[in-house]
């Protein structure tokens, strides 16, 4: 978990990202993966949540789905909220369902460096061990000293 990414490969990453399939998103709004979920679907990223757990319900007007299987269409990146074990069968499955995918972006604390070069032999970037809300929120301005912009450290938005 020791890679380094360049700022302007992550700001390149995140600009040409429209859509992201959210593995292992929780609905609890008090959970990274939920509130990370919303921070990028307020910034302007098409947001799909993926839990089998939670199969059907709705969050931030998308309908959460089973499994990558049930994604419709393509997505730009698979963000992946799920324990390190548990990453290659998501890689390979994102690899044949979404023959487009750019990027695989496992959260803090997750890394798979064998599953990272199955991906990347394919043309698809990998980071791991990072958050793309703390990523977004760093290069563009909106973290301070403290944390986060509004003085306030919280889960919430």
């Amino acid at each position: 978990m020791d890679e380094t990414y360049s700022d302007a490969h992550l700001r390149d990453i995140l600009a040409r990202t429209r859509r992201i399939a959210v593995v292992g998103m929780s609905m609890n709004p008090v959970r990274p993966s939920y509130y990370v979920a919303r921070y990028l679907k307020l910034k302007g990223y098409e947001v799909i949540p993926v839990n089998p757990g939670h199969a059907g319900e709705v969050a931030f007007g998308a309908r959460v789905v089973a499994g990558l299987e049930d994604v419709p269409g393509e997505v730009d990146m698979v963000d992946i909220f799920r324990r390190s074990e548990h990453v290659a069968p998501i890689v390979k499955e994102a690899l044949a369902l979404f023959p487009t995918l750019g990027t695989i972006w496992m959260q803090i604390g997750v890394s798979d460096p064998a599953a990272a070069a199955q991906a990347r032999a394919r043309g698809v970037d990998v980071i791991m061990n990072r958050c793309p809300k703390i990523e977004y929120q760093r290069l563009h301005g909106e973290l301070r000293m403290g944390g986060f912009n509004t003085g306030v450290i919280s889960s919430k938005l």
